[in-house]
């Protein structure tokens, strides 16, 4: 039988040189992450031991180096490295990524801009 279970991160906000401007790539902004893993909790819940579930706290650590590592032109570049990273963990069977641009380079009044994917195990 199976399940489908979540462990949801929202708003992890890490400063980032992403862009396609130069002035992207000089001064940096903040993006914002959002990241949704599916997977099955049952051990976790019955061993009631952090080594039986994806360890949100390290996961934080690990989508913020990617973040705050190298510069890409897009968002969308951007999802996709960090839907491997929630995917390096067999025990996640999909995740979906959120990446918003609240500061992106639009000269009209937003509140924000983003891209989101949904990836599974292959």
């Amino acid at each position: 039988m199976s399940s489908t279970d979540r462990i949801t991160l929202r708003g992890l906000t890490v400063r980032g040189f992403h862009g396609v401007f130069d002035f992207e790539r000089r001064e940096g902004q903040d993006f914002v992450i959002d990241a949704d893993l599916e997977l099955d909790l049952r051990e976790a819940a019955a061993s009631d031991d952090v080594t039986d579930t994806v360890h949100y706290g390290e996961l934080a650590e690990r989508l913020a180096a990617v973040v705050a590592g190298e510069p890409v032109n897009l968002i969308e570049t951007l999802a996709e490295r960090l839907a491997a990273v929630c995917l390096g963990d067999a025990r996640v069977r999909a995740t979906t990524v959120t990446v918003h641009k609240p500061g992106a380079p639009i000269p009209l009044q937003f509140t924000d801009v983003s891209v989101t994917i949904r990836r599974e195990q292959r």
